[in-house]
């Protein structure tokens, strides 16, 4: 499967590229833009898909991964009862179970007395050591770190979000590649557990499944994945014990950073070896359904991953994987950003029809891109539900590049206000009773 993906995509970024190169001896009309725009980015999406092509699940010995003491760790703010009950129900039903699940309700408005009595008594059946405790709302860094206090020394920990439920062997997966004594964390493959609720939750699940599948993909075999989801995530304990003072008080601009967790543990992990992504190592939760959720959770995420790229240049060295990686997207947020500007002004002012190559090219490489979508195979869908998803490129080609690139933009021109922003006076997306 990972082949199938792979070749259409490496002749769709071939085709771009040489598209770029023959239009390079244009000087005017609608030839110029292809030259600086598709023949760089074909070219990068040829070494992704290589890179890609590259990416296998990592294998370790079953007896090497059941001595390892993991502890997973799961912080809950307003979080709706039923999406944690289905995650902490995963938890236990585990292929390779936790040794620990270790859960603080970060001051929470909801009362989860019901809920902690029933896990309490679910966890001791399954053979889990479990804690659950209550503190005052100091944000989810702090819920975090007093659950590792819990969690005693544990070899591996895993960080789960509370609307996060884990595919049967998704713990076992994610554990395999810390056989490799350079890997210090790994990323698990984010799925939407409601992408039937919405045509939003639908087209942004294809969209952000894809990035995972072409992005981290292509970072994985180098060893300099960016950013582990918090919705599943692992990494050797000592990562954050030896940062947990610099990780409860980051600041940016003076102001204490609330968000971006994930990303800085990454780049903790990146500073101290290898941090890789286990395709196999599947979680599902709960995307946006609604479009102010929506725009509300990228405009934090983009805003840490602005805090997040100027520490990345900071601290990483220059010969890093992933600080290449991070000049790159800098150049392509720019270049592209660049090209519609131009695009508009120029046709705007000679009035003339845009050059279908201005749709064809882009539509190609999204298509041939979220074809790694239709790679996953899940449990609560079919191939043909998967197909239609994917036949929806185009609307999610379109929503990236107009409304997320603005809010990407206003997100760098705000990236001073580190408030949270969701989930403020209870959950935003609940599951609906079955």
């Amino acid at each position: 499967m990972i082949a199938a993906a792979a070749l259409p995509l490496l002749v769709a970024a071939v085709w771009a590229t040489l598209r770029g190169i023959e239009a390079a001896g244009l000087t005017e009309g609608p030839g110029l833009e292809h030259a600086w725009l598709w023949a760089p980015v074909g070219a990068l999406l040829v070494v992704q898909t290589v890179l890609f092509a590259c990416e296998r699940p990592h294998r370790a010995k079953a007896s090497t991964t059941d001595a390892w003491h993991v502890a997973v760790v799961v912080p809950v703010f307003n979080e709706d009862r039923a999406y944690l009950r289905a995650a902490l129900t995963a938890l236990a039903a585990q292929t390779r179970r936790p040794d620990a699940v270790h859960v603080v309700d970060d001051g929470s408005v909801h009362d989860y007395t019901e809920v902690r009595a029933w896990w309490t008594d679910h966890a001791r059946a399954a053979g889990i050591r479990t804690t659950w405790q209550r503190t005052a709302n100091r944000g989810k860094r702090h819920a975090q770190a007093q659950a590792l206090k819990e969690a005693g020394n544990p070899d591996i920990v895993v960080t789960v979000d509370s609307d996060a439920k884990l595919a049967h062997d998704a713990l076992h997966e994610i554990l395999q590649p810390f056989a490799d004594p350079r890997v210090q964390g790994c990323a698990g493959l984010v799925l939407a557990a409601n992408h039937r609720s919405t045509l939003l939750s639908r087209f942004t699940d294809l969209y952000f499944v894809a990035n995972q599948l072409v992005d981290r993909s292509a970072l994985s075999p180098l060893g300099a994945v960016m950013v582990s989801p918090g919705s599943l995530a692992a990494y050797r304990a000592s990562v954050l014990t030896d940062n947990l003072h610099t990780y409860l008080t980051e600041r940016f601009l003076g102001r204490q950073v609330q968000f971006s967790d994930d990303s800085l543990l990454t780049l903790f992990a990146l500073l101290k070896g290898r941090v890789v992504q286990q395709p196999t190592a599947i979680v599902l939760t709960a995307m946006p359904e609604r479009p102010g959720h929506h725009l509300r959770q990228y405009l934090r995420w983009m805003r840490g991953s602005t805090i997040r790229s100027l520490w990345r240049a900071r601290y990483l060295p220059l010969t890093h994987p992933a600080f290449v990686a991070q000049v790159l997207r800098w150049f392509l947020q720019l270049l592209c950003t660049g090209a519609i500007c131009w695009l508009a002004v120029l046709h705007l002012r000679h009035s003339t029809t845009p050059s279908p190559w201005l749709i064809a090219v882009p539509l190609a490489l999204g298509y041939a891109q979220a074809l790694r979508y239709l790679t996953v195979r899940r449990d609560d869908e079919t191939p043909e539900y998967q197909l239609v998803t994917w036949l929806l490129t185009p609307l999610a080609l379109l929503w990236a590049g107009t409304v997320l690139r603005a809010v990407r933009w206003y997100a760098i021109a705000t990236c001073g206000n580190t408030d949270w922003g969701t989930r403020a006076a209870g959950p935003e997306v609940s599951l609906a009773p079955s």
